[in-house]
């Protein structure tokens, strides 16, 4: 798949659409199969996603760390290096900012947010460039690695939680972090905090990186075509390693956001699948930062939709994950049948 502005063209929006169209329809079948009316099902996941401030707030709440994670796996996937790892990258970043929080507790507040913000970064970075080496030295396939890096980071966060991590009430949760070096709320009585801006920034510094730097260039050649850019002078080995760190640490970032936004310390069960999700959701967005941020604003819809559906008319939870898969599937068929009809444009 490759990287063009043109993708935000007119196929570029009418595929997605049109692929949303068409799993709602598929799902709303399903839906209906279950003696639940689809109408009210849909009615009930629009109010829980969008029906009011607080609902508004939490949908961007889960937006910003699917968009962390999405960014990144744009980044190494524009090189066709295939991050599965995002997941265990966003654990590895919580692990490290946690650590930072609880470590300098007695510092100022700032400075353990900047240096948690730091260490996560490096932390998850350090995680995708272990695979990201192994694949530019050895060959190794990148897609195994970071899936099996997955769950030992999860593990670990497992370990931590039940030795020397935990909290001394007995509950396999972190202790907590201290107030000051939390973000700070940007609307009272929510949980819309300072990340949430963060994770917005990115967007436009990645697209920066991708559309407007040499290296960028170099990034989009590799996944072009690796002999045409190997031909060029450009060193793929040491692209490919590069790539894997910037993915990395942005999914690092994401672990660091829901700790200091969110949950205040190190729990069990973190991520809802935010890492995994990035795969479908930078997809969907056409490895474009601007595409990715209103596919994530969708699936962070569905993720607190979803809920609502569930609790106010019974909608199993698994229709939810069907969903979230249809739209994919949708997606990479239209796509097809969009590039047997006009030549990819």
């Amino acid at each position: 798949m490759k990287f063009s502005v043109a993708d935000v063209g007119f196929s570029g929006i009418l595929l997605p659409v049109l692929s949303v169209l068409a799993a709602f329809t598929v799902c709303g079948i399903l839906i209906s199969t279950e003696g639940i009316n689809p109408v009210d099902a849909y009615v009930s996941l629009f109010v829980g996603a969008f029906g009011g401030t607080y609902a508004v707030t939490e949908t961007l709440a889960k937006t910003a760390p699917l968009l962390f994670t999405s960014l990144g796996v744009s980044v190494a996937f524009a090189c066709k290096v295939w991050n599965i790892g995002a997941e265990g990258q966003l654990y590895v970043g919580a692990v490290a900012s946690t650590w930072v929080g609880l470590t300098f507790s007695e510092q100022p507040g700032i400075f353990v947010i900047l240096l948690a913000f730091l260490i996560s970064f490096i932390a998850g970075a350090v995680w995708a460039a272990v695979p990201g080496a192994l694949k530019a030295k050895f060959g190794v396939n990148e897609i195994v690695t970071t899936l099996m890096l997955n769950y030992i980071a999860i593990f670990f966060v497992n370990y931590l939680l039940e030795g020397p991590w935990r909290d001394p009430s007995g509950i396999t949760y972190s202790p907590p972090l201290p107030l000051m070096s939390r973000f700070p709320y940007l609307i009272e009585g929510t949980r819309l905090h300072v990340g949430v801006l963060l994770a917005f920034l990115f967007v436009p510094i990645t697209y920066l990186l991708l559309r407007r730097t040499v290296f960028g260039y170099e990034i989009r050649s590799v996944g072009n075509n690796p002999k045409a850019a190997k031909y060029g002078g450009i060193d793929i080995s040491k692209c490919i390693i590069l790539v894997m760190i910037i993915s990395g640490g942005l999914a690092g970032l994401a672990g660091m956001s829901e700790i200091y936004g969110i949950q205040h310390r190190m729990i069990g069960g973190l991520s809802p699948g935010y890492g995994f999700l990035a795969v479908l959701v930078a997809l969907v967005g056409k490895l474009n930062p601007i595409g990715v941020v209103f596919v994530a604003f969708l699936y962070g819809a569905l993720l607190v939709g979803g809920d609502m559906m569930q609790r106010s008319v019974g909608v199993p939870v698994t229709l939810v994950f069907v969903l979230q898969a249809l739209i994919v599937i949708f997606f990479v068929g239209f796509e097809k049948i969009w590039r047997k009809l006009f030549g990819g444009k």
